[in-house]
């Protein structure tokens, strides 16, 4: 047994006894730099906290995952503070941690500028170098409205107390059970600079901020709702490092180079018009190319796979969305509908519905299960005008759906069969860097029984496990008619994209009474397995885009080949070269305009064209082409025959150039 004054604490598994009173950071011998908070029985705390007797205590560095959100949201509120000492009239709304960063709404009456952005910057760091602490204060509810009675959305949350949802990140504010308020204090004097409504934790003070920047800001509803006042919200970055903040900003760039919003208006593939409305893209010429390009070998893939397919309209009677559950589960996802001839009717947001309806059109038997039905469905959902994000978020998008109806005793090698076949099919576009994510039910939005749901749940961890990939879960994040493994795909600068999900369901062919005539003449009903491959093609369309920064391999390039003449008197020849090629399938322009040799490659380049064919007197004569490739290597004096063969190989191999 401890004295009173002594007490019991353990740390790294070992036990010791230190003096009542001890704070983590003492206990830990922390320097508030490198462990800047404290992990107490599990919960994050301040280095400040006072450690109890039995507390088992691990230390939180700057470097880890904790410990970024910690500084962080730290940032966030020195952000807070030096806006309001720059604009005394602004009004604080939330200011949590994010990926990569944080950010802090304000109330404000003009919207921030870049020279505010800059202004706002100096002042942080001037804060910074003060060495502000971070003071943590359990208060009343009643105490916090009398403190903060100026700032009618954190009054908000103090009535809200916790119940505003972690989506907007108000319970970073607020958390649950008694409130607490974050005083800056001046190091020197000891006099509050600012505070804030908070749970924290945060840093010991503003001098362990490393590295900073903000980035920019933007309007955004209270709370995420339309409904609601539109804020400024003002977004940066903090890292541990400055080396690893300049590594950060380096990647954005590198990102940006990449964003196929932008690659798709140079390269001349898609388009949002306005007058069709947010979130509808068109594809132009090259874009088609593409994505005819990306369905055609699917289809063929699926086609050697077994599946058939089939076809369904983008409307339907309401009715059918009543029997799925759609209507119950996902109308806020849903078109508003149309009336038709006295009936409501829906765009389709899912095709699994009318599939459905094609397994139950006639009798089926065990001896056609396992049945793989395969669409290219266009689909319609209403999202968010705030959530579109080009073609990465769409509201009309094309998914290349099946559904597999199959016995439960041919449920878990199907499943074996189609991850390893998704894999495989996301591999030959050129992603190679994978790990599962496994939905589980969510609990209060599921159709179905426990016991169903389990069994569905454990049947894909199985399945998902028996791959060797890294699994990560993600619970409550399942459709409500069944879990389902999602394909983490790494692109190629390390971004992480969700592509192929596939879903293991019991509840719809209940739903839908389907039944299949078993072995011994019972009826009985087939295990449905959802699967989209792509997600969407507009999606993956995008993703590609970005991961190969607009240079495709020649197999997926909307023009493989561009033939570019010395001078007027070579187009000829390279439009006999043309001609072969396209006798072997290959897509290639000879570019007959005006424009200089050096101009023609450049705009070849630009257009990142993997190859280019040049010629000139000497190459006419010699039955050959000069060939460069799209980084700028060329070989000179390359056989007619020989350039030939070496771009269909390309292609037909799938190699990048």
């Amino acid at each position: 047994m401890s004295s009173a004054q002594e007490i019991r604490i353990t740390i790294a598994g070992t036990e010791r006894v230190v003096a009542a009173g001890t704070t983590a950071g003492q206990a830990l011998e922390a320097d508030g730099r490198t462990v800047i908070a404290a992990r107490i029985n599990g919960e994050l705390r301040d280095l400040a906290t006072e450690v109890a007797d039995g507390d088992v205590i691990e230390p939180v560095t700057i470097d880890s995952g904790d410990g970024r959100a910690i500084l962080r949201h730290s940032t966030a509120h020195v952000l807070a503070q030096a806006v309001q000492e720059l604009f005394p009239e602004a009004k604080l709304g939330i200011g949590p941690p994010i990926e990569n960063g944080f950010y802090y709404d304000f109330d404000v009456r003009e919207p921030f500028t870049p020279e505010d952005l800059k202004r706002i910057e100096k002042r942080m760091r001037e804060i910074i170098k003060q060495g502000q602490l971070f003071r943590r204060r359990p208060v009343t509810d009643e105490q916090a409205r009398e403190e903060l009675a100026g700032e009618p959305y954190k009054l908000e949350l103090i009535e809200l107390k916790g119940a505003a949802g972690s989506e907007d990140g108000a319970n970073v504010e607020v958390g649950a059970g008694q409130l607490t308020i974050y005083d800056n204090i001046d190091p020197k004097t000891g006099e509050v600079c600012w505070k804030d409504l908070c749970r924290g934790p945060h840093l010991p003070s503003t001098k362990a901020i490393p590295a900073f920047a903000l980035m920019r800001s933007s309007g955004a509803y209270w709370r995420g709702s339309e409904k609601n006042p539109q804020l400024q919200r003002i977004y940066g970055t903090a890292w541990e490092s400055k080396e690893k903040q300049d590594e950060y900003l380096h990647f954005l760039e590198e990102a940006e180079k990449r964003d196929h919003r932008r690659l798709g208006v140079e390269l001349d593939l898609f388009s949002f018009p306005e007058e069709l409305g947010s979130g509808l893209p068109v594809f132009h010429p090259k874009g088609g190319t593409i994505r005819r390009i990306m369905e055609d070998y699917s289809r063929r893939r699926h086609e050697e796979a077994g599946y058939s397919f089939v076809n369904t309209p983008h409307i339907t009677k309401e009715k059918l969305y009543q029997i799925s559950g759609h209507l119950n589960w996902y109308a806020d996802a849903m078109f508003p509908p149309m009336e038709l001839e006295g009936a409501r009717y829906y765009l389709k947001p899912m095709n699994c519905p009318m599939h459905n309806l094609i397994f139950r059109a006639r009798g089926r038997s065990y001896r056609e299960l396992p049945l793989r039905l395969f669409e290219f469905g266009t689909v319609y959902r209403y999202e968010k005008s705030g959530v579109v994000h080009g073609l990465t978020r769409v509201r009309g998008l094309t998914q290349d759906d099946a559904h597999i109806y199959c016995t439960q005793e041919q449920m878990r090698d199907e499943l074996r069969s189609l991850l390893r076949f998704v894999l495989d099919l996301l591999r030959d576009f050129g992603l190679n860097d994978f790990y599962l994510e496994l939905s589980t039910k969510d609990p209060e939005k599921y159709v179905g029984s426990d016991e169903v749901w389990e069994e569905a749940t454990r049947t894909l961890r199985e399945v998902a496990e028996a791959e060797n990939l890294e699994l990560v879960l993600d619970p409550g994040g399942a459709a409500f008619y069944g879990p389902k493994i999602s394909v983490q795909a790494r692109d190629a600068i390390g971004r992480t994209w969700q592509m192929s999900t596939i879903q293991l369901d019991f509840n719809l062919p209940e739903l839908f009474e389907l039944e299949y005539q078993a072995a011994d003449g019972t009826r009985k009903r087939p295990v449905m397995i959802h699967r989209a491959l792509f997600g969407s093609i507009e999606r993956f369309f995008g993703v590609l885009v970005e991961h190969y920064a607009g240079a495709f391999p020649p197999w997926l390039a909307p023009v493989q080949v561009v033939g570019i003449p010395i001078t007027e008197a070579h187009v000829p020849y390279l439009q006999d070269v043309a001609k072969r090629l396209r006798e072997r399938r290959i897509r290639v322009e000879v570019d007959a305009s005006d424009d200089r040799m050096q101009k023609k490659i450049r705009n070849a380049q630009k257009a990142k064209v993997p190859y280019m064919l040049l010629a000139g007197d000497k190459d006419v004569a010699a039955g050959a082409v000069s060939f460069r490739y799209r980084n700028g290597e060329q070989k000179n004096g390359v056989p007619i025959d020989q350039a030939i063969e070496e771009i269909v190989s390309a292609v037909e191999r799938r190699i990048q150039v």
